[in-house]
């Protein structure tokens, strides 16, 4: 039932009646090559699409004929398939992920019929603006890398995609070894993952063209002058504004999560939405948000307002960075900050399903499991001095590149 060389992640829980079991593939967005892009999104619509043992529709059925839920997801660095059923039936779940993980056939004529359901996808991703601003960000920092692709690709190239493609994409990635298994049920006879080796090799058949791409924290030198203004048939205009900053396994990684809380995070109190929202009235939706690569990271604020409104939402985010900059937090500020972040991160356990994936993942990119005390522990040992350095080497003017859509 589970490939020789796939390593398990076993999270039990033995109070609930559910279980949460997936496969997570080293393989993303990151890994495609030129003429690949938006391929591994399309291969992991298509692992539903057939096996050696079962069709689409007993693909489905299997799951979902018990009352489950069957998913997956695309990512820059995993693809992610898993689902939630009942206890007395995650032994018939782990087999279905296995089977279309590792069996998928990609009949010819499934392939022509998903691709339009990807490229509608697509479409629709286009015409939200609050969307798509994102991507182009990130191909903004990410420039000539393939972390700055967007996930789902263009419409021309999904469909020139072939049988032939996506079983070449996946002989190379989905290999029991370049992936994990996540339950939350003790498994028989199977141990802990090892840990991962620093990088995967890539096949030379997968190589990337990453020549004189620099993954590190942006420079002054580097951001200058990096403002984007689009045309968009828009009402609101929309802004994107923060730098490339620490990869997963950077301990300074830590202090800017923080500050991202403090910024940007989802309470009301968080700085940008008192002083654009609530004290201003000039936004709807501001935030900040940070992602953090295996080698590299990015942090960013977004916000909407009215095309009128956009220098001067810009002048109060400065203000609100400027200000982390100049003087340290009081021990009251600081304690209250980690107050607030280590509450909301336990809230956010109480998701169980999200809680599973998120250690998942950071088990297949690191090999080291994170548990929710570890993160405690993390912002517990943060100082004033690490939010302080952390903001002076991350948030001066020269570092931050911005993307208008007006």
């Amino acid at each position: 039932m589970i490939p020789e060389g796939l390593r398990v992640l076993q999270l039990p829980m033995p109070a609930s009646e559910v279980v949460y079991c997936g496969i997570a593939v080293h393989a993303g967005t990151r890994h495609e090559t030129a003429s690949e892009h938006g391929l591994a999104h399309f291969c992991e619509h298509l692992c539903f699409k057939g096996t050696q043992r079962r069709s689409a529709r007993q693909i489905i059925n299997a799951i979902e004929g018990l009352g489950g839920e069957l998913n997956a997801f695309t990512n820059k660095e995993d693809t992610v398939f898993y689902c939630v059923i009942q206890r007395q039936h995650w032994r018939k779940a782990v087999d279905v992920l296995c089977d279309i993980v590792f069996c998928s056939q990609f009949p010819q004529q499934e392939v022509e019929k998903e691709r339009e359901v990807v490229c509608d996808e697509i479409e629709s991703y286009e015409d939200s603006p609050a969307e798509l601003i994102y991507d182009e960000f990130e191909n903004l920092l990410f420039d000539s890398h393939p972390l700055g692709h967007n996930i789902l690709g263009n419409a021309d190239a999904v469909r020139s995609y072939t049988s032939d493609d996506a079983r070449r994409f996946t002989q190379c990635w989905y290999r029991p070894e370049n992936c994990l298994l996540f339950v939350t049920e003790s498994l028989p006879k199977k141990t802990l993952p090892l840990p991962l080796p620093e990088k995967v090799a890539y096949p030379a058949t997968h190589d990337q063209q990453t020549d004189g791409v620099t993954l590190s924290p942006l420079t002054s030198e580097e951001a200058e002058g990096r403002l984007v203004i689009r045309s968009r048939a828009t009402h609101q205009a929309h802004v994107m504004t923060g730098t490339r900053t620490f990869a997963a396994n950077d301990d300074r990684r830590w202090a800017l999560y923080l500050l991202n809380n403090i910024l940007g995070g989802p309470a009301m109190n968080s700085r940008l939405n008192l002083s654009l929202r609530e004290r201003n009235g000039l936004v709807y939706t501001v935030d900040s948000t940070m992602v953090s690569y295996s080698d590299t990271g990015l942090w960013a604020v977004y916000f909407g307002c009215d095309p009128h409104d956009v220098n001067r939402c810009l002048w109060l985010v400065r203000r609100e960075l400027d200000r982390l900059m100049e003087k340290p937090l009081s021990p009251t500020q600081l304690r209250a900050a980690k107050q607030q972040l280590q509450g909301q991160l336990v809230i956010a356990s109480e998701n169980r399903e999200q809680y599973v994936l998120d250690r998942a993942r950071a088990v297949l990119h690191t090999g080291k499991e994170l548990t929710l005390a570890d993160v405690m522990a993390r912002i517990d040992r943060l100082t004033a001095d690490d939010l302080l350095s952390t903001a002076r080497q991350l948030f001066t003017p020269g570092n931050i590149v911005t993307l208008i859509y007006k």
